[in-house]
């Protein structure tokens, strides 16, 4: 297919486009598509063995090591599915192992191979032999013979030193890659703060002092002698004239001296009357 040529336009265009794209913001979301290279992801049942092995068994392993250590990125999560496939590994040892124990005592009993000698007289004088102890001794002499026949335990115990190795720098490998791998940011918190709210100033959170029995009247505004309409024009000028500390004037229509102060004249009597 020919490649043509990009337009000043389109190229313009297109780098606009990808300034807007930010991606992904959060730890959850970077986790998320770090994801995105791969195309079928961990398949258990590539790493179990037919009919001896579960897929599941290896799929749970996978969990619980993601759950325990909870990758951030790609490369973590790729030295965490090969840690499962390390433990599956171990559990595939101690199986094979057995395997071999289990082979080792159906040579023993065998009725083809060479009869199974009985314990000695001697052993057996003044005690008694369990089942167990006869088990034990088969599984013993049948390991014998197949030392003798072949390797087969030299070379398990090399896969299984191999084993133990890989698992080994299997978690090694894990902590380099979680050391050198940037530390998530931490999600921003906000303050808050310690102190408590203080309440809503009311009259009842309020309470008057003890000192205080009644609340303070407000003040009583002083009538001028000009806002006072119902003052007769005698009394409007005595309040005047204390206001201004000036004696009394009054009116000429009353007497100079009040009449309780009129000294007494007898002759006067028939006048008053």
């Amino acid at each position: 297919m020919p490649n043509y040529p990009v337009s000043e336009k389109r190229l313009a265009a297109n780098r606009a486009n990808a300034a807007n794209s930010t991606g992904p913001r959060t730890p959850e979301g970077k986790a998320r598509s770090a994801q995105n290279a791969r195309k079928h992801g961990f398949a258990a049942a590539n790493f179990s063995v037919v009919r001896l092995e579960d897929h599941r068994e290896i799929a749970a392993l996978r969990e619980d090591l993601v759950a325990f250590y909870q990758p951030t990125n790609s490369q973590q999560l790729f030295a965490i599915e090969r840690l499962a496939i390390a433990q599956q590994a171990l559990l595939r040892v101690a199986r094979f192992e057995a395997g071999l124990h289990t082979s080792g005592l159906n040579l023993a009993l065998a009725p083809y191979s060479t009869e199974l000698p009985g314990l000695t007289e001697e052993l057996k004088e003044g005690v008694e032999v369990t089942v167990q102890q006869n088990r034990n001794y088969a599984m013993a002499e049948g390991f014998r013979r197949i030392n003798k026949e072949s390797n087969s335990w030299s070379v398990f115990l090399r896969y299984q030193a191999q084993v133990e190795r890989l698992y080994r720098r299997a978690v090694e490998d894990f902590d380099r890659i979680r050391a050198l791998s940037p530390a998530p940011a931490a999600p921003r918190i906000e303050q808050i703060p310690n102190e408590p709210i203080p309440a809503p100033e009311t009259p009842e959170n309020n309470p008057p002092s003890p000192t205080e029995t009644n609340p303070s009247a407000p003040p009583v505004a002083a009538h001028s002698p000009q806002s006072s309409p119902r003052l007769s024009p005698c009394l409007r000028a005595s309040a005047s004239n204390l206001a201004l500390k000036r004696p009394l004037a009054l009116p000429n229509s009353l007497p100079s001296t009040p009449p309780f102060l009129i000294p007494y004249d007898p002759s006067t009597l028939g006048k008053l009357s």
